[in-house]
C-alpha cells in the first residue's frame, strides 16, 4: 500500500506508456510508493485505474499547485520528470516539496531551443548560428537570412518531430509549409505548446551525431555513457534509428564531448538529476545540439545496465536513477564492461498499423537481448517529421560495438511492419498500405518534393507507383 511505503517516488510523465511503467516497476521493486501526475483530461474518472493526478504540464505552477493540493500533505521524497512537456512543472513541484530541483526558469529555458541556444551562445559554447521567425513572416524573407544548408525546426517539439533540412531557399519554403501544417494540426494544437507560432532556423553542421547520457549532483556531471549514432543523420528528416556504446570516437574527442556537456549544463544553470545531451563532432570538435534535463526517451534506458549491486544484480539506467533521486545505494555503480546498444524501429511510412512479421527471428539473432513492439495494433502511425513515435526497440549485447551494431542491423532486417487502411489523416496527407517490396520506394519518395509527393498520393491514394 501507498500508505505503507517509507518512501514515495512522484513520477510527472505526459502519458503513462511504457517508459512509465518501467519507470513505475523500478520504484516498486524497492519498495517505494509510486505517484503519477499526468496531463490528460481532469474529466476522465482514471480510465486506467493508476490514480494519476490530472495537470496542465503548459501550465507549470497550476500543475505543481494541482499535485500538491492533490496529495493532501502525502509526503514525496523526489520527483522525476520523463519527457520534456513534464519537466517545468517537475521544477516547481519539487521545489514546492523542498526537494532538490533544477530552478523552474532554469528548465522553462532547457523547453525553448531558442533559449538555450541564446544562453549557449553568450556563454561561449559551441552551437550552430541560428535565428527565429514568426510563421506570420513570408518564407523568402526568412530564407533570406537562412545560412544553407540549415534545418528548420520547431522551438519545443521532441525527437526531432517537424525538424527538416533544406539546401536551397525552395526547399526552405517547402520546409516552412509542411511544419506550419504540423503545427496547426489539432494533434500539436491540443498540447498547447509555447512558440507554436514560431520556428528556428539553424546552420547545418555535418559530421558524426552522438548522445551522452549523464546524472548531475550539486552541479556535477558524471558521465553515465557516450552513445555513437551509426547512422548519419543528413537529413532531409532526422528519424533516429541505432544507438551504440561505448562510443568508437578517440578518447581524447570524447573527453571533449564530456567537458562540453559539463560546460553546457553549467552554463545553463543546472544543477540535479538526469541529462540527454546531443552533439554533433567535426574537425572543429563538439557542437551542442540540445541539453535536456531529463532521462533519455522511450524504452532506450534499457540499452544501459550497470553493476552487479550488493544483491549481484545488474541495474538498468532506470533502476539507477530511482536509487539516484530518494539516495538509496547503489546509485554510483559503473556500466558494466561490454557494449550495448538500441535500435529505435523506424515507422517506413504512415498508416493504421496492422503488426510486424520476423520478431520471432529477429529475437534469435546472436547478441539480441530484447525486442519490443510498443506501437498498438489498429492505432495510426505516423512517419517523421510528422511523427515521433517509434514502432518499438530492439536491444542487443556483445563484447565490441560493432559486434552490437552488427546484430541490431541483422535483426531488423528480419522485421517487416505493414499498414493498411488508406486515408487522409487531419494533417491532409494520404496514408497507405506498405508492403515490404516497397521499402525502395519508400526511400526515393523521402527525396521528392513534399508538393509532388501530395499530388501523387491525391491522384492515386491506394497504389504504389
Amino acid at each position: 500500500m501507498l500508505e505503507d511505503s517509507p518512501r514515495r517516488l512522484l513520477i510527472l510523465a505526459s502519458k503513462l506508456g511504457y517508459q512509465t511503467r518501467s519507470f513505475g516497476k523500478a520504484a516498486q521493486k524497492l519498495g517505494v510508493g509510486v505517484l503519477f501526475a499526468t496531463d490528460r483530461c481532469h474529466q476522465l474518472e482514471d480510465p486506467w485505474d493508476d490514480h494519476a493526478i490530472a495537470v496542465h504540464f503548459e501550465q507549470p505552477q497550476q500543475a505543481a499547485f494541482e499535485i500538491v493540493k492533490a496529495l493532501n500533505n502525502v509526503p514525496v521524497d523526489a520527483v522525476l520528470a520523463l519527457g520534456d512537456r513534464p519537466t517545468v512543472a517537475a521544477a516547481y513541484t519539487a521545489k514546492a516539496f523542498g526537494l532538490e530541483h533544477n530552478s523552474p526558469a532554469v528548465t522553462e529555458a532547457c523547453r525553448s531551443k531558442l533559449r538555450q541556444r541564446e544562453i549557449l551562445r553568450a556563454a561561449g559554447l559551441p552551437v550552430p548560428p541560428f535565428f527565429a521567425f514568426s510563421l506570420g513572416e513570408l518564407p523568402e524573407i526568412a530564407a533570406a537570412r537562412a545560412p544553407f544548408p540549415c534545418v528548420v525546426k520547431p522551438l519545443s517539439l521532441s525527437a526531432s518531430q517537424g525538424v527538416i533540412r533544406a539546401n536551397t531557399p525552395q526547399e526552405f519554403s517547402a520546409a516552412v509549409a509542411r511544419i506550419r501544417r504540423l503545427l496547426r494540426s489539432p494533434e500539436v494544437q491540443v498540447t498547447r505548446e509555447p512558440g507554436l507560432d514560431r520556428l528556428l532556423v539553424e546552420g547545418y553542421i555535418p559530421g558524426a551525431e552522438v548522445a551522452l547520457e549523464g546524472l548531475l549532483a550539486e552541479g556535477k556531471l558524471r558521465v553515465l555513457a557516450i552513445f555513437d549514432k551509426p547512422d548519419p543523420l543528413e537529413g532531409p528528416f532526422f528519424e533516429e534509428t541505432i544507438y551504440v556504446t561505448p562510443s568508437r570516437l578517440p578518447q581524447p574527442v570524447q573527453e571533449q564531448i564530456e567537458t562540453c556537456a559539463q560546460d553546457a549544463t553549467r552554463a545553463l544553470g543546472l544543477i540535479s538529476g538526469p541529462v540527454h545531451a546531443e552533439f554533433r563532432i567535426n574537425e572543429q570538435g563538439p557542437w551542442v545540439l540540445e541539453i535536456a534535463p531529463r532521462p533519455i526517451g522511450g524504452l532506450c534506458s534499457r540499452a544501459l545496465r550497470f553493476g552487479p549491486g550488493e544483491d549481484g544484480e545488474m541495474l538498468f539506467l532506470e533502476d539507477l536513477l530511482v536509487r539516484h533521486a530518494l539516495h538509496l545505494p547503489d546509485a554510483d555503480l559503473p556500466r558494466e564492461p561490454g557494449a550495448s546498444g538500441v535500435l529505435m524501429i523506424p515507422v517506413p511510412e504512415s498508416g493504421v498499423f496492422e503488426g510486424v512479421k520476423g520478431v520471432e527471428e529477429a529475437r534469435a539473432i546472436r547478441g539480441v537481448t530484447e525486442l519490443h513492439i510498443t506501437a498498438r495494433l489498429h492505432d495510426a502511425i505516423t512517419a517523421w517529421p510528422e511523427g515521433s513515435s517509434y514502432l518499438g526497440f530492439i536491444f542487443a549485447q556483445a563484447e565490441t560495438p560493432e559486434t552490437v551494431e552488427q546484430s541490431l542491423r541483422e535483426a531488423h532486417r528480419n522485421l517487416c511492419p505493414w499498414n493498411t487502411q488508406p486515408r487522409e489523416n487531419s494533417r491532409g496527407v494520404w496514408t497507405e498500405a506498405v508492403p515490404k517490396a516497397a521499402s525502395l520506394w519508400l526511400s526515393a519518395e523521402r527525396t521528392l518534393p513534399e508538393g509532388a509527393l501530395l499530388r501523387q498520393r491525391r491522384t492515386a491514394p491506394s497504389a504504389l507507383p
